[in-house]
């Protein structure tokens, strides 16, 4: 997922110096839904399979349920971009519900790294948004986006052989 999450914020940083801000928006909006379609081929690719244990993984159970509330939360988002005329609503709100999946990833995965990840992104979007002049606010928020991510990847716990071990589809089947 946090390659697939930062492939996803480098397009939108790419986009955000050719697209008019309310395309780019959209490109937020909808592209957010990506993102986990993207981390399923990218593990496929690597030989791993994120979706494998299913159900029976209650790890994976408390991820998709994360991403239901993050789903339920866009039209919020939506709503007040509407009611504040501005487009950089949505991307500052794609910023945070989409920093929100780490905090489960940490609990599960026992690693701080996933709060740190969404408190310190959400604050700093808040911060870019709020501080970061137009025409830039849009890339200033996806450049912390990305930054959050550089700093999940040297942060992260790796797993070790016993932890894969858990979870392949023998181990939890």
């Amino acid at each position: 997922m946090p390659i697939a999450g930062t492939l996803y914020w480098s397009v939108v940083a790419v986009l955000s110096f050719i697209l008019p801000l309310g395309q780019l928006a959209y490109v937020v909006l909808f592209g957010s839904g990506m993102i986990f379609p993207l981390a399923t081929l990218i593990d496929r690719a690597r030989g791993r399979r994120i979706t494998a244990a299913g159900t029976a993984n209650p790890v994976m159970v408390l991820f998709l349920r994360s991403l239901v509330l993050i789903v339920l939360m866009w039209p919020l988002v939506i709503f007040a971009a509407r009611a504040a005329h501005d487009p950089l609503v949505i991307i500052l709100g794609g910023a945070i519900l989409m920093a929100l999946v780490w905090i489960p990833y940490g609990w599960a995965a026992n690693d701080p790294v996933g709060m740190e990840h969404a408190i310190g992104r959400s604050v700093a979007s808040y911060v870019a948004y709020a501080l970061v002049p137009a025409p830039w606010t849009a890339s200033a928020i996806a450049g912390v986006v990305i930054l959050a991510y550089a700093y999940s990847f040297v942060r992260m716990r790796r797993p070790d052989a016993r932890d894969l071990a858990l979870t392949t589809p023998a181990a939890v089947g």
